[in-house]
């Protein structure tokens, strides 16, 4: 066990069900199952969607780096794994040992929803069931996304198959400065892309996104929400405690050193 590993708060059967959604609201260009694991590829764009998952818990790894490193290696890519509760100890520890390097430790936070509980939003987040060019252009802005990676950004939310909500801020001038995404599957919503422009950070702006989404999620008959953040994001963990989101599990990426 490393010193970076959290202890899972919640019973395997919601670790695979929270993975399963956050795979299906981030949808990869292209995906590969093998032997209990799942290869994701989207042309090098977020570690999330081009990584080597467990889909099983405690599915075997023997034959999957190799597997994974061939694979990725034909499509130009390296062999990222995002190692969570579902993957067994040997998987991290081989790797370790090939030398792939642990990054970017992350949590996955949950809470209950009801509507009474959710509390309404302030009337400064507008939210759409599709992207704006506003939102995207913004987005993308907001969140660096790089000219060469936005086509495809804008191509894998076309693509998500559930409902979502695209939650959209305007300062006094009117320029989009706030954004959010929210994906619900099976009375559980997930928040994502969530990015407040630098400049329009620490007034309220991220509370009031995630509260918007919330609210249209309850409406829409959401009984939980989950999210994903980096474990070292002080400020949004701070955030997202306040508003009632508890640890569920954490996760790490292994990449090639």
């Amino acid at each position: 066990m490393t010193p970076t590993t959290i202890e899972p708060t919640v019973p395997i059967a919601l670790i695979r069900a929270l993975e399963e959604r956050a795979f299906n609201a981030w949808p990869a260009r292209q995906t590969v199952f093998h032997r209990g694991w799942v290869f994701r590829l989207s042309g090098g764009y977020t570690k999330r969607a081009n990584s080597v998952n467990a889909l099983q818990p405690g599915a075997p790894f023997d034959g999957v780096r190799e597997a994974a490193a061939a694979l990725y290696a034909r499509h130009g890519l390296p062999a990222v794994f995002r190692i969570s509760p579902l993957a067994p100890a040997e998987a991290d520890q081989e790797l370790a040992e090939a030398g792939y390097q642990h990054f970017e430790p992350s949590l996955v936070l949950h809470r209950p929803l009801a509507l009474g509980a959710a509390g309404k939003p302030d009337g400064s987040t507008l939210i759409g069931t599709s992207p704006t060019g506003a939102w995207l252009e913004g987005f993308a802005a907001a969140n660096n996304v790089p000219l060469h990676h936005r086509a495809l950004h804008n191509s894998m939310l076309d693509h998500i198959a559930h409902p979502a909500a695209f939650a959209l801020q305007h300062n006094v001038q009117g320029q989009p400065v706030g954004f959010g995404l929210a994906v619900l599957e099976r009375g559980a919503v997930g928040l994502y892309d969530l990015a407040v422009a630098p400049e329009h950070r620490g007034g309220g702006r991220g509370r009031a996104l995630v509260q918007a989404l919330l609210h249209w999620a309850a409406e829409a008959g959401a009984t939980s929400a989950y999210l994903q953040v980096r474990a070292h994001n002080a400020p949004a963990l701070g955030l997202y405690e306040s508003m009632g989101f508890k640890t569920a599990y954490g996760y790490h990426y292994r990449v090639p050193g």
